[in-house]
């Protein structure tokens, strides 16, 4: 191996001709017991069938003496010394920009702020529902009027699709509630009649019997129906749990907390969302009809309205 080869290894490069052929009797090149170096250290002269290249001084050495204590070598600190001179050589990531352009400093995006923000002492704080960047006394959605803001940038997108879905929830929710009130007028339907025992009683006393039906979107197909009946002192979101089952509706309800992929119970004559702790035999009588929707969004808070 040459003295001036560039590459930087601590290794001994030996090229074909140094090693006698395999397949003839006669040598190719060197005589087989004499592969590899002699340690050039002046006492040692070791033959090392992998020698090591000091890049510091270039001679080539044993593994005993292969650092440049070991063999006190007269180049020593050379070869880190080209290192660092080559790693300063190189091009800093910064070179040739200001300060100003490798931190982002801008103003607060409140209007009636002036604060630098982005600096070492001064951090930016990122809305990600208007998608604006805020100093720390505007940071929170209500100190920068953050409902009145349009997003900017790609979430304004997002946020029209929202708003489409919601919008296309809520029509379809109010023409459940115009259907509510045909329903009302036809409340009174023919139940099931007890057989006449004590115990026969006592059993459809405890039941509901409901219509449940589920919307076309709900479940992908032509509007499933049904006729059931429930323990009235069950909860809607057991029932809930009990109708998808029945009219093989699909229920994520316990693995997605999207309010697009939840399903919520519907009461036509009450013309309202039912909450999922309610108990039915507070909010449903024999014969009312229930649809389950999915994306509607949680039951209004009367308080807020």
């Amino acid at each position: 191996m040459s003295n001036n080869d560039s590459s930087d290894t601590s290794y001994v490069k030996m090229s074909t001709a140094d090693v006698a052929s395999p397949s003839s009797g006669t040598s190719a090149g060197t005589d087989a017991s004499l592969v590899g170096k002699h340690c050039q250290l002046e006492y040692c002269n070791q033959l090392d069938f992998l020698p090591f290249l000091c890049q510091s001084c270039h001679k080539t050495f044993c593994l005993d003496h292969r650092s440049e204590s070991s063999h006190n070598c007269a180049c020593a600190g050379a070869w880190a010394e080209r290192r660092r001179l080559a790693q300063l050589a190189r091009p800093s990531a910064g070179e040739g920009k200001r300060m100003r352009e490798l931190v982002s400093q801008k103003p607060c995006a409140d209007d009636a702020c002036k604060t630098i923000i982005g600096t070492s002492l001064v951090p930016g704080v990122h809305c990600p529902s208007c998608n604006r960047d805020y100093c720390l006394k505007h940071r929170l959605a209500e100190d920068h009027d953050c409902k009145s803001k349009v997003p900017i940038g790609a979430r304004a997108a997002s946020a029209a699709t929202a708003a489409a879905m919601q919008a296309s929830a809520k029509s379809a929710l109010e023409r459940f509630k115009l259907w509510g009130k045909t329903k009302r007028e036809e409340a009174a339907r023919s139940l099931p009649k007890p057989k006449p025992s004590t115990a026969a009683q006592r059993v459809i006393a405890k039941r509901i019997y409901l219509y449940v039906e589920a919307e076309s979107e709900t479940a992908k197909a032509k509007i499933p129906k049904g006729e059931f009946f429930y323990n009235k002192e069950w909860v809607v979101g057991r029932v809930l749990d009990a109708a998808a089952r029945s009219l093989q509706v699909q229920n994520i309800n316990n693995q997605s907390s999207k309010e697009e992929d939840r399903l919520r119970v519907f009461h036509v004559e009450g013309g309202r969302m039912l909450e999922f702790n309610e108990k039915i035999e507070k909010v449903l009588v024999n014969g009312n009809t229930i649809v389950l929707l999915r994306g509607v969004g949680p039951p209004p808070d009367l308080i807020e309205m």
